[in-house]
């Protein structure tokens, strides 16, 4: 990969969440602790939750709502700290992420759920108490089996955000979670940082609107990081889950995250996996982002059906 080919992953990685096409409304809903947690929707037919990744929003699987949305009514929710929902609390656990879902599954009335990497996790957590979850489909949670993810990285992400240094925050949690091309690995970490500041300096002066730009969420991966380190060890837990799940991943992931769907696939009682050939971690999000949302929202149509 020449030096055009990285910035025009670098950009990839930092490009901003447009709007939908499609039209949608608006909502929100009040969680256990009173944050409120808002959502866009948009479709009709049976209820469908997407939940988002790290440095993600709602903005970020409008697509896939779309192509789901002429057979499903499907909710986008902000997780707390992003566009339409409240912050984190000083106390944040996994929990609160729970009780948020619960909450909108409430209202939704939504018995089908989708998460992808982080919001995957929360999935998986909510499954296990939430009766009211019937289907749920797992894109590539990132989960260590038998230390297959070094952690140290997070440390470092947290050290360089403590010192205002958002591009080299950045760069640590892309490095640490093998997000960027191979190419990331051979590149000094300060110029690294130098691009991807670049990228999303351009990606501030481009946005309009309500578009939630990587430098606004790059501080809420303080908790995707939390909820990636408390899951170290947590797999047997989720032999309790009775919902059925569709794992899903990619190709092209990073090794640990096959490893994690595989582990999954062997404790869970109703799961079935699939892997869909030259997709990576992004495959289900916007195609500005690298995903293929139609080949993801067949699989889901099958699922769901």
């Amino acid at each position: 990969m020449g030096l055009g080919e990285f910035k025009m992953a670098i950009n990839t990685a930092v490009s901003s969440t447009r709007a939908a096409q499609e039209p949608f409304t608006t909502g929100s809903v009040i969680s256990q602790d009173g944050t409120t947690i808002g959502y866009r929707q948009l479709g009709h037919g049976p209820g469908v939750v997407l939940l988002h990744g790290a440095f993600e929003s709602a903005q970020s699987h409008m697509q896939l709502a779309e192509a789901l949305a002429d057979t499903y009514t499907v909710t986008l929710p902000d997780r707390r700290g992003r566009g339409l929902s409240g912050p984190y609390s000083h106390d944040y656990s996994i929990t609160q992420d729970v009780e948020d879902m619960e909450a909108l599954l409430a209202k939704t009335g939504a018995h089908f759920v989708f998460g992808i990497s982080s919001g995957a996790v929360i999935w998986l957590h909510a499954a296990l108490t939430l009766t009211s979850i019937h289907k749920a489909a797992l894109y590539e949670p990132p989960m260590s089996i038998n230390g297959s993810l070094d952690f140290a990285w997070v440390a470092r992400y947290e050290s360089e955000m403590s010192k205002g240094k958002v591009a080299s925050a950045m760069v640590a949690a892309m490095k640490g979670a093998q997000m960027g091309p191979p190419i990331f690995n051979a590149i000094p970490n300060w110029l690294l940082a130098r691009l991807t500041d670049m990228m999303m300096n351009s990606e501030d002066t481009k946005a309009t609107g309500d578009d939630i730009t990587m430098r606004k969420l790059a501080p809420t991966f303080h908790y995707d990081g939390q909820l990636v380190v408390q899951l170290d060890g947590a797999l047997d837990r989720f032999k309790a889950i009775q919902a059925e799940v569709l794992l899903l991943g990619g190709s092209t992931s990073p090794a640990y995250l096959k490893a994690a769907l595989v582990a999954l696939e062997k404790v869970l009682p109703r799961a079935t996996r699939i892997e869909f050939p030259g997709l990576g971690h992004g495959g289900s999000g916007n195609s500005d982002r690298g995903g293929k949302p139609e080949v993801v929202a067949q699989a889901l149509r099958e699922f769901f059906a």
